[in-house]
């Protein structure tokens, strides 16, 4: 969710990270499913509007959810644009488990693609070398993901090592209200990300540091 975001530092768009986590049984995960639905995320940077994140999660099947994502930064400086990211990825997860995902980001004119796939919960197919047995990636419409210590990011194709703590409540502006937020916290990542749930459980805002300590902030449209 980062990149270098004029000259924001080096950090994942999910972290995005976006993007892109832990350990998980296939059970519990299963289980925290969400259903189909949409988060359309206005982004800014120190409070100013740079572009937006889209994700739309289908339910093709009762264990199957295929998540697609979409970023698009442009950050300006006296009126020219300094900095352009952007983020396409498609995530197919199966029992509560990622068994699939493709991705492109062009950092600042970088380009990076990631091509993965897991073996199937259950399967007789070890999973590779440092890889969980079920992988999950900063997919923070994910309940399961505040129980991993392991993230898959979307960006590198690399799994990272985390921890998520609740840190407790607060409010949180979304779509011109101001509402009751539960905060959690993902660390052991170069910047820490806080994201926000309301209190029906939905993902609704997310905050993060990138270089030079510029204040990265997602809030649901």
């Amino acid at each position: 969710m980062t990149g270098r975001l004029a000259s924001c530092g080096r950090q994942t768009a999910w972290c995005i990270a976006a993007a892109l986590l832990w350990t998980a049984t296939a059970m519990p995960a299963a289980a925290a499913m969400p259903a189909a639905n949409e988060w359309n995320f206005q982004v800014a940077l120190d409070g100013t509007p740079i572009g937006e994140h889209r994700f739309r999660l289908s339910a093709p099947a009762a264990q199957e959810r295929v998540l697609t994502s979409e970023a698009r930064f442009a950050v300006k400086l006296l009126g020219l644009v300094v900095y352009r990211y952007r983020h396409d990825a498609r995530e197919l997860w199966r029992d509560g488990c990622l068994e699939a995902i493709t991705a492109e980001t062009q950092d600042d004119g970088k380009v990076n693609k990631v091509d993965l796939r897991f073996p199937a919960p259950g399967s007789t197919t070890p999973p590779a070398e440092g890889m969980p047995a079920c992988t999950l990636s900063f997919a923070y419409w994910n309940p399961a993901i505040r129980s991993s210590t392991q993230l898959l990011n979307a960006q590198t194709g690399k799994i990272d090592a985390v921890q998520v703590v609740r840190q407790g409540e607060g409010t949180l502006d979304v779509r011109g209200e101001t509402v009751a937020a539960v905060r959690w916290r993902i660390t052991g990542l170069p910047h820490p990300i806080d994201l926000w749930y309301a209190a029906d459980g939905a993902w609704i805002g997310l905050d993060s540091t990138v270089g030079s300590g510029r204040r990265l902030s997602y809030r649901l449209k």
